[in-house]
């Protein structure tokens, strides 16, 4: 019995981690000096147009704001930066059965002297992709691109939490060190 339950403790325990996994990404121009950018600004048109909700939008700037700030940046309506944004979402359906009958011998097929009861619970869950472009505000070029993917909440007092994991764990490959 106590085997049972540990195992049921590691599942939900992997179950959960894994819930708060982010996969990130970045891609960047190779000739680009870095170093040369110290401010930025929102390309206002570009952040307009994603189909999020406001409250989402404000909680992903101002994530931004505070890991540009940590970084050395400062706001300007004059930047060498310009920030984008762009979000992509998807329903994830998962299906689990689990047989809890009794029987003998291993293989596939039907046995009838299976008896017992099947469980099948299917989760739903959303994953989404957050995607913040750097552009060089003087050439109008996009110089860098990080993405982050990972599985939502709707949970609103969890939202501003894990956009700024999000946002902390993308901007974390900015800049891009050269090999």
């Amino acid at each position: 019995m106590k085997a049972i339950q540990f195992l049921s403790l590691v599942t939900l325990l992997t179950l959960a981690s894994c819930g708060s996994m982010i996969s990130v990404n970045s891609d960047y121009d190779k000739k680009v000096d870095f170093s040369a950018y110290k401010t930025y600004a929102y390309y206002k048109t570009g952040i307009d147009k994603v189909e999020i909700s406001d409250l989402d939008k404000r909680r992903i700037l101002n994530a931004i704001d505070q890991q540009m700030l940590a970084k050395g940046f400062t706001k300007s309506d004059t930047p060498d930066l310009l920030i984008n944004l762009f979000t992509k979402s998807r329903e994830q359906v998962n299906v689990n059965q689990f047989n809890a009958g009794w029987g003998y011998g291993w293989g596939w097929g039907w046995n009838p002297y299976m008896m017992g009861g099947r469980q099948t619970t299917v989760t739903t869950s959303t994953e989404g992709t957050l995607y913040i472009d750097f552009i060089d505000a003087k050439k109008k070029e996009m110089i860098w691109q990080g993405e982050g993917t990972g599985v939502l909440t709707k949970n609103t007092n969890r939202k501003e939490e894990r956009i700024n994991e999000f946002v902390s764990q993308i901007l974390s490959q900015y800049p891009p060190t050269k090999k």
